[in-house]
């Protein structure tokens, strides 16, 4: 097998160049043709390609007939997210409540409220012996690959895997929502024991816990987790479990469904699109970051250390060079990020009770000083601004969440909002998504 490896190696090095000469395509054409590449027109504003009541981005907003930034708002089925979270008793977790409102459209009653809470809790359980026949004989450390194989593999043992009726539909998304969590945990629990050879245990999930508590509970040896830390996991999960509709995987659930596909394989196809560094692994990038920073800065209260090196960052003198400072800045919000501000609170609760306040003053002198700093290296004048991801790595750190669940943790999630638009695909259109391609080949 390695010398076919080698073999393999050296032929497709070989021909790495023919493939880049005959597939490269003049820029310049196109702009000839107006191709919205990425589906951004010429501002970078998302080409409009379906509607949704599900969820909206607010990013800016008409004053004098000009459109002007505004400060981030999410909104969940006509809610503020903020306003959905403060809604929320102290200690009060909202994961699920929050998931019924996506998925149905409207806030549960109370009844309606515990019987979904028990749905869940019921469904969190995979098929008898699953963990050690699909998700404990071959452990990856990637464990996004892991759930995704594990997904399709769940489709196995669905006697109607292939009915793409709403209520089936709905029926294997709140199934697939219950078993996201064990699917991430086992994976990792597998990884950590075979491959770098640590102690396994495996914790039954406990059906009167709500999803943020099972997760704490099933990641640590002693089970033992306080208030405080299921709070703030499960703010992180609410925050993170939608996004406008427009996004890399919530797009990939749309086209996906559109061919008629199954639900498992619509979910593992999202899955395949968050695990893309450019999607659901920013706030790995970031802790990355603060790792260089730490071991090149050495007064944390230093503003003017601190900025020192961020320029060296932005000149690509520093960390991976490309002149990027991670968590700042985002395709949509310009001024704030509703997601940020709202998760704010809950860090600086969080490393009180943890002792990391030092940590917590450097991030936040980087909050302060690489605004400036962009805009005046990069000329940026529309305003960048901390996203969710600068301090969602932070937290997990501090929850003592390993970094290989970090992308895991944002797809326990993100199934939410990806079940919600599949559903509303099925209902609302019948018409597969077929975007058009220009050949530009030359005829031989």
């Amino acid at each position: 097998m390695t010398e076919l490896m080698e073999l393999m190696d050296s032929y497709t090095k070989q021909e790495e160049d023919v493939c880049r000469k005959n597939d490269s395509i003049d820029q310049r054409l196109y702009d000839e043709y107006g191709v919205n590449r990425g589906l951004r027109d010429e501002k970078g504003n998302g080409v409009l390609t379906g509607l949704t009541k599900i969820s909206k981005i607010v990013s800016t907003q008409i004053e004098g007939g000009k459109k002007i930034p505004c400060d981030g708002q999410l909104w969940y089925r006509g809610y503020r997210v903020e306003d959905l979270i403060h809604a929320l008793g102290e200690n009060e977790l909202g994961f699920e409540r929050i998931a019924y409102l996506l998925l149905m459209g409207e806030l549960p009653s109370s009844d309606k409220e515990a019987e979904f809470r028990e749905i869940i809790g019921r469904c969190r359980t995979l098929p008898t012996n699953f963990t050690r026949d699909v998700i404990m004989k071959a452990p990856s450390e990637d464990i996004m690959n892991s759930m995704t194989r594990s997904i399709l593999t769940l489709a196995s043992y669905d006697k109607n895997a292939k009915d793409i009726s709403v209520s089936n539909s709905l029926r294997q998304c709140i199934q697939l929502i219950s078993e996201f969590p064990l699917l991430a945990v086992y994976g990792y629990n597998a990884y950590n024991h075979y491959e770098k050879n640590q102690s396994m245990f495996i914790h039954n999930p406990d059906p009167e816990l709500s999803t943020a508590e099972n997760l704490l509970m099933m990641m640590r040896p002693d089970k033992k987790y306080t208030p405080v830390e299921a709070k703030v996991l499960d703010t992180a999960l609410i925050l993170h479990m939608e996004h406008g509709g427009g996004n890399n995987s919530t797009f990939t659930t749309r086209v996906v469904t559109s061919s008629g596909s199954d639900t498992y394989s619509t979910m593992a196809a999202a899955m395949c699109s968050l695990k893309g560094p450019k999607h659901g692994g920013a706030n790995i990038k970031v802790m990355e970051m603060m790792d260089n920073i730490r071991a090149n800065v050495k007064d944390y209260a230093d503003k003017e250390e601190i900025a020192a090196y961020l320029s060296k960052i932005i000149d690509k003198q520093a960390f991976d060079k490309k002149g990027l400072i991670y968590g700042m800045g985002h395709a949509v919000y310009s001024l704030s990020d509703p997601r940020e501000r709202v998760f704010k609170y809950h860090v600086k609760q969080l490393a009180e009770e943890k002792g990391r306040q030092r940590d917590l003053a450097l991030y936040e002198n980087i909050e302060e000083l690489a605004p400036i700093l962009i805009a005046e290296k990069r000329h940026i004048f529309k305003g960048v601004s901390p996203n969710v991801d600068f301090y969602s790595g932070f937290v997990y750190d501090m929850l003592g969440i390993p970094r290989e669940l970090y992308t895991a943790i944002f797809a326990v999630a993100r199934i939410v909002g990806w079940s919600a638009h599949r559903i509303e695909e099925l209902i609302c259109t019948d018409k597969i998504i077929r975007p058009a391609y220009m050949s530009v080949m030359e005829e031989k």
